[in-house]
This record gives structure tokens, C-alpha cells and sequence, in this order.
């Protein structure tokens, strides 16, 4: 048996952006920091976590909301289906476990922003769970962002005045 998974593929609702990835792994996790849950519509959003060299945007890559200083937000521009979330000096990014052709490839692993989980919205299932301010190297780029005292999320943002930039037009990467 081969050690290396098959790629998954994915896009958006209207079919204009797609995606190959190609994951060394088949673990995903739930989001529930309320930046998430407002950018998704929904109590949390479902992820898996991979190096962006591990991504090729097979049309262009997505439009992209600055959700923040230091995170952007990628979504078809058309249809407006989220697909990614990646911190601007990070290696990795995330994808949404919906905009994959078969979301059942993956599996939930954990929980994360747990501090603004909905309850009455929350089945226990066991997952193991962490709070957003629990994540020291989180803090950490939120505070160079913002200020020492900074906490990180969505009051931060709205303290500052919101996003640092509009939404984006799809730009083709250079790499």
C-alpha cells in the first residue's frame, strides 16, 4: 500500500473557483471563534489544515476579504462559497470541508475557539476542544498586530475600525 493519499478536489458552489489539494493527512476540525461563525453564516466552520504549496487553484485562486490584520478569507467572488483561511506570514492555510467534492474523505478531530461555541447549537461527540486564547502563537500575532494588551477576535477588529483592506479581486499567485 502506498504511503502517499490520493489529492482532493473541490471548488465552489457556482463552479468558477477550483481547487486540487493534496493533504498528507485526512483530519479536519471545527472552527467556533466568532469571525468564523459570521463569515460562514453559520455556529462554526469545518477546516483541514495544509501548507499552501500543498494547494493549486486550478481557475485562479479565490477573491479574498482582509478579515483582519494579519488573515484573509478566500471565496468565490460569484457565488460567494468560503474556501479558505490563511494567515498572511503563516505556511499553511486552511480549507472548507464543504467546498470538497466528498467532505466524508475527512474526519473531525477537534474543536476549536471553544470559548464562543454556541451550546444550544453544540451536540457533544466526544472531540477534544481549545480556546483561541490558549493558542500562544495566535496571541502572539495579534498582539504584533494590534497592540500588547490585543485579545484575539472579532471585538479586536471592530476596536480598530474593522478590516485594514476591502475585499480583493482574485490575483494570480507568483509562486
Amino acid at each position: 500500500m502506498s504511503d502517499t493519499l490520493p489529492p482532493l478536489s473541490g471548488g465552489c458552489l457556482c463552479g468558477r473557483v477550483r481547487y486540487a489539494a493534496t493533504p498528507t493527512h485526512r483530519d479536519g476540525y471545527y472552527c467556533h471563534c466568532r469571525m468564523c461563525q459570521l463569515a460562514f453564516g453559520n455556529t462554526r466552520a469545518a477546516f483541514f489544515n495544509l501548507r499552501k504549496d500543498q494547494v493549486r487553484w486550478l481557475n485562479g485562486p479565490p477573491a479574498y476579504y482582509a478579515s483582519s490584520k494579519i488573515a484573509r478569507r478566500g471565496f468565490c467572488g460569484h457565488c460567494g462559497t468560503p474556501l479558505s483561511f490563511e494567515f498572511l506570514d503563516g505556511e499553511n492555510l486552511d480549507l472548507s470541508i464543504g467546498s470538497l467534492d466528498d467532505p466524508g474523505q475527512l474526519r473531525p478531530t477537534e474543536h476549536f475557539g471553544v470559548e464562543t461555541r454556541i451550546a444550544a447549537w453544540h451536540g457533544d461527540d466526544g472531540l477534544p476542544g481549545s480556546r483561541l486564547d490558549a493558542n500562544a502563537g495566535i496571541v502572539q500575532r495579534w498582539r504584533t498586530a494590534y497592540g500588547e494588551g490585543a485579545e484575539p477576535g472579532l471585538e479586536t477588529v471592530r476596536q480598530a475600525g474593522g478590516t485594514m483592506a476591502a475585499p480583493s479581486p482574485a490575483k494570480k499567485d507568483s509562486a
